[in-house]
């Protein structure tokens, strides 16, 4: 019997009235996490002729990390750090926003079809106030046995990328041949998961379809990948040490106590030096929603067997 999780997705509305639809299979209620993976969106393929595309208004971040990638299309990110980059298929673009960050994220006239994953890494408390930063990489593809696999953070496959990460963490877009099956070295010491873009993959026996996420937990050295379809298939393949940190998510905001959100929001509004400015984006910059009237409470993972 397979031991993994299978998270199923819900539909979320992106941005405003005239937005397109992600589906969010991280945070749920019974997993806020995996790794230090916190948040996952995936989009798409989705007409922009049809849906309009993507049109983020600058916003805030604080306590986390973004992780961008794409399938298909063009996304055009602005920062307060003063970065001005494009976002394009095969290529990461990460994003820290510790202390605090704002950017906005618009897909580019040259874009059809958008389609892609938008993921947060939560920071650890020793570096949650981090100074903002942003890292661009292009890794190579590299092969094992039916899987082309490109290695966004983190090491698999013998091969490492050189973005920096505050906890240990795994990020890479895995392709499947039609019914390849494929067997990848794991580092035990992480959990992982499993996004499914395209087909239909088994992941350590456990189906999955489109848009779902596998969680296997620790103490896995290898995991094996069927693509049970006559096309080609392709997920992305999460993972990280455990983080056993309580964590407070409200809207672009992580902290660790309500009174954290309160005060990230207040300085939001009144345009505090804090999160910056984002030169070179035509338009106002989001609103922060209204706070619950409730106490944001701490999320955490359900304990461990």
């Amino acid at each position: 019997m397979s031991n993994v999780e299978v998270l199923a997705p819900r539909d979320v509305p992106l941005g405003g009235p005239r937005s397109m639809t992600v589906r969010r299979t991280l945070p749920q209620r019974t997993r806020t996490t995996i790794g230090a993976w916190c948040f996952a969106d995936h989009y798409g393929p989705d007409d922009v002729g049809e849906s309009g595309g993507m049109h983020v208004a600058p916003h805030p971040h604080t306590g986390l990390q973004t992780v961008s990638w794409l399938f298909s299309g063009e996304i055009e990110h602005r920062d307060s750090l003063g970065s001005h980059a494009f976002v394009r298929p095969g290529e990461l673009n990460l994003m820290t926003g510790g202390h605090g960050i704002s950017h906005s994220e618009v897909s580019t006239a040259r874009t059809t079809v958008l389609h892609g994953v938008q993921l947060w890494v939560a920071l650890p408390d020793a570096h949650r106030d981090a100074e903002r930063d942003f890292q661009h990489h292009v890794p190579t593809p590299v092969h094992v046995g039916g899987a082309e696999i490109r290695v966004f953070l983190g090491t698999l496959a013998g091969t490492t990328s050189p973005v920096r990460t505050f906890t240990p963490l795994l990020g890479a877009e895995l392709t499947l041949a039609p019914r390849a099956t494929v067997t990848l070295a794991l580092d035990p010491a992480f959990e992982h998961g499993l996004l499914v873009d395209r087909g239909d993959i088994r992941m350590a026996g456990a189906p999955l379809r489109p848009s779902e996420l596998g969680h296997l937990p620790t103490g896995h050295d290898t995991l094996t990948l069927v693509n049970d379809s006559d096309d080609a298939a392709r997920a992305v393949l999460l993972g990280g040490a455990p983080f056993e940190e309580e964590i407070v998510m409200w809207w672009n905001f992580i902290g660790r106590s309500h009174d954290d959100i309160v005060r990230a929001r207040e300085e939001w509004e009144r345009a505090s030096d804090r999160f910056g400015t984002v030169d070179g984006y035509d338009g106002k910059r989001l609103p922060a929603p209204a706070l619950p009237h409730a106490t944001l409470t701490p999320r955490a993972n359900p304990p461990r067997h």
